[in-house]
Order: C-alpha cells, then structure tokens, then sequence
C-alpha cells in the first residue's frame, strides 16, 4: 500500500507522515500573527543566518533589517565574526545575557528545526518562524504549548508582498 495519501477524485496526495493535517498548518500560521510579527519592529534571531549575499538567509535577514528590525545571526558553521553588521553567535543559547529576541527565524533542514524550536523556548522567544520548506509539527505543538507564536512554511520577503505591508 501506498504511503501517499489519496484525494478524493482518487489523485495521490502528499506522503503521509503521520503528521498533523494541512488545517492544522493553517492555524498555526494565522495571519492576524504574521501580519503583526511584520509589521512593527522586533528583534530577531535568524538560526542559519549566511554571510553570503546570495543564499536566501541572508537576503531575509537583510530584508528585515531594511523594514527596521534588528537582527541576531546565528550559525555555528558560519566562520565570521559578523554578518550584516551585527555579532554572529553559534547558537541561541550563547547570545550576549540581556539579549532579548521576539522571533526566532529558522532556515535550517526540517529534522533540524526542532531543536531550536527548543532553544527560543528556552530563550524566552515570542514566536517561531519555519521558513519555505521547514515543516516539524511536534516542534510546532511544543511551541505553541509553551505559548509562542507559529509560522511554519512561509517565507517573509512573500508574505510582506502578499499582505501589501511596505
């Protein structure tokens, strides 16, 4: 038997994986919330956070800091001591004491969305933003049980355009 799940005019759809269904995604990803989260300034922390201008990491995290938010990179593997203009950390558990950060920004593999899902609760994040791509639904409901906000599977710089916020 298939692992993909049938519609019902019978066409396969997505592979099950067990995981909450598309509805669930919907309410995690309210617009109400992605509105405000790009609307006023905050800070925020971008886990994956390239220092090259061509990877789209890098390309969000400079569009938010255009629309005046500030914002943390994060990446272990980056070999800088800066992008953008701001200090790179290794990890959200070694930013500066007093660093305050409103919405984590993921752009990692999805398997390993989950452990900084972990690491903004324990900063004390606001929310969480998965990036195009970067689905965990068990980091998702850890989340929001822990009170932070949710976008899972959206991309900023589009959902600036779609909502009209300039």
């Amino acid at each position: 038997m298939s692992s993909r799940a049938r519609s019902p005019g019978g066409r396969a759809g997505p592979p099950d994986r067990g995981c909450a269904s598309l509805a669930t995604i919907g309410s995690l990803n309210s617009e109400d919330t992605i509105r405000a989260l790009l609307s006023a300034p905050r800070t925020w922390a971008v886990v994956g956070c390239s220092p090259s201008p061509l990877r789209d990491s890098h390309r969000i995290a400079a569009l938010l800091q255009r629309r005046g938010n500030r914002v943390v990179p994060i990446n272990p593997a980056a070999g800088c001591d800066e992008i953008l203009g701001e200090p790179c950390r290794p990890s959200l558990a070694e930013l500066s004491p007093g660093t305050a950060v409103d919405v984590v920004d993921i752009f990692r593999r999805a398997d390993a969305a989950g452990a900084h899902v972990d690491e903004a609760i324990a900063i004390g994040a606001s929310a969480v933003w998965m990036q195009l791509g970067v689905i965990d639904h068990a980091a998702a409901e850890r989340a929001q049980a822990a009170g932070l906000d949710v976008v899972m599977d959206r991309c900023p710089a589009i959902e600036v355009g779609r909502l009209g916020l300039r």
